[in-house]
């Protein structure tokens, strides 16, 4: 990182980066889509890209109220072996996590350790691990997001 740049400028360079990157990868249906905010169509379920601390992920998260959080956690663990097919085993998957604010919800994530934002160099390895998350990600959704509408 330059010296003389802002981590927040930083942090906003890299998300337009490997925006630019995806623009012309097409999603599994075929169509052009905003790989960064990213639309599941499902109201409560999102895909979340993080990278803060030395680390980085990407996850599924189900933020609906608990009983229904609970009965489409379990749907997706019915269709475990086609999401490890498609996006491999090392996704952890965790029906209650709960985050800073106290909020409660679940998630399939994979993540990485020892890569910095501010850290140019690590951006190629951001870059691939998200790009090939974000493709696995939405093959499988683009399979399977019927078992949750």
């Amino acid at each position: 990182m330059n010296s003389k740049q802002q981590p927040g400028l930083v942090r906003q360079q890299f998300w337009t980066v490997f925006g630019q990157y995806m623009r012309p990868v097409l999603s599994a249906s075929g169509e052009k889509i905003n790989w960064i905010n990213y639309k599941t169509g499902v109201k409560f379920i999102r895909i979340n890209l993080n990278c803060s601390n030395g680390e980085a992920s990407i996850g599924l998260e189900l933020s609906n109220p608990e009983e229904i959080r609970h009965l489409q956690f379990d749907k997706l663990l019915q269709f475990k072996k086609p999401f490890q097919q498609l996006c491999g085993a090392d996704w952890q998957w965790q029906k209650d996590i709960l985050s800073d604010g106290e909020k409660c919800s679940s998630t399939i994530s994979a993540s990485i350790s020892n890569v910095h934002i501010l850290n140019q160099s690590d951006w190629s390895q951001l870059i691939s691990f998200f790009k090939n998350g974000m493709i696995a990600l939405d093959q499988f959704w683009n399979e399977y997001q019927f078992a949750l509408q």
